[in-house]
């Protein structure tokens, strides 16, 4: 994967959870936090699980290997998402900006929450970031519509090609 590559993923990533974000500014503080049964039970758990796993995996990068996940609680509203999620996406461009495709190649070494040792490529940690959100930002969309809220704009891939560049020959 190239630097470029790795831009464009990053570019994708944040413009989905834009989305996503977008969609829940009209839910009310009850549907916001309401368990619903989902695996993280409610929308606020889910989204704050999705900027956990994403804070982890920056943290590891940087060398560190957090033993636990910040609490949800730390999000009462979606305003507050927003709020310290962009802060964190300054964090992320900002140490993906300087790195080439042999600083994306390097393998890096970390611990689980378990203390289990690892280690992946970066590129390939980045891409799992990506998928992870991917996959519970399609929970929250299921839980919008459990919640008779309206589901966010597409967020697919192609989505975002097509609005990035527009259609080609």
């Amino acid at each position: 994967m190239t630097a470029n590559d790795v831009h464009t993923l990053i570019d994708y990533h944040y413009w989905a959870r834009d989305r996503m974000l977008d969609a829940l500014t009209p839910l009310s503080p009850e549907q916001f936090t309401r368990d619903i049964g989902n695996s993280f039970g409610s929308v606020r758990d889910t989204v704050a699980h999705i900027h956990a796993a994403e804070w982890i995996w920056l943290a590891r990068w940087q060398g560190e290997s957090p033993t636990s996940l910040p609490s949800a609680d730390r999000f009462p509203d979606v305003h507050a998402v927003r709020t310290g999620w962009q802060d964190h996406e300054a964090k992320l461009r900002a140490f993906f900006a300087g790195l080439d495709d042999v600083g994306l190649a390097r393998v890096v070494h970390y611990r689980l929450t378990n203390g289990t040792a690892s280690a992946s490529a970066l590129w390939q940690m980045l891409q799992h970031v990506v998928n992870h959100a991917t996959y519970h930002r399609g929970q929250v969309t299921t839980m919008l519509r459990q919640l008779g809220a309206t589901p966010p704009k597409s967020q697919d891939l192609i989505a975002f090609y097509r609005e990035r560049s527009g259609p080609t020959a």
